[in-house]
């Protein structure tokens, strides 16, 4: 997931039901209701701008995720600056946020992600420690899928040592113990599941639904 480096992997950073600051309960629930937008930190490096029509944004972000997740999601669009409120495209009616795909990054990376995944993106985009008191669920399995280092959160570009890799459509999951990690791989091509940022506060498991490229 891209996710997350900016141009989100991955965004997203990337509402839960307001891509930026969701108020949570301790049980992780937001109280926020749905389609309410909140300030934002920008991604990391985020200049390029969309070249997406409104219509063409919805159904990009909508192509992150199943059509029983997606057809009631809020869609939010990435802020034009830092600090803004991500623009709501259009309400939803359940706990998911969608995002379109991020202009500045390679690939296609839309994503939708729950209430935990939300709060992980705050503290991804603001560099703090994520608070995650639940399993949290994001899906990115829109055709494509996107490139960027499994092992740096916030690297921009591949380096030697920084397990640059294409990262196919795929779920994301989020845990609130990072510990039960331990001993699963890291390598993106291994044919299964994998962790990425392993050994930071923004490790998660990925798993792939379609084959990584060679």
């Amino acid at each position: 997931m891209h996710i997350l480096r900016t141009a989100l992997v991955l965004v997203v950073t990337f509402a839960l039901s307001q891509l930026s600051s969701p108020s949570l309960t301790a049980q992780g629930q937001s109280t926020h209701k749905p389609g309410e937008a909140h300030t934002m930190p920008m991604p990391r490096g985020m200049t390029a701008k969309s070249t997406m029509t409104r219509d063409q944004k919805i159904a990009n972000a909508m192509s992150a995720a199943p059509a029983a997740v997606s057809a009631k999601a809020t869609i939010l669009d990435w802020p034009a600056k830092e600090g803004e409120k991500p623009p709501v495209l259009r309400a939803g009616t359940n706990a998911w946020n969608c995002l379109p795909d991020m202009p500045d990054t390679e690939g296609n990376d839309p994503m939708c992600l729950d209430a935990p995944w939300m709060k992980w993106v705050e503290a991804y985009m603001s560099k703090t420690q994520p608070h995650i008191t639940s399993v949290g669920i994001g899906y990115m399995v829109a055709a494509g899928g996107s490139h960027g280092s499994n092992s740096d959160p916030y690297a921009m570009k591949a380096t030697g040592d920084n397990q640059w890799a294409h990262h196919p459509p795929h779920i994301m999951i989020v845990v609130p113990d990072l510990k039960s990690l331990e001993g699963m791989p890291t390598d993106p091509g291994n044919g299964g599941p994998y962790v990425m940022y392993k050994g930071t506060p923004y490790a998660h498991i990925m798993t792939p639904t379609v084959p990584a490229h060679k």
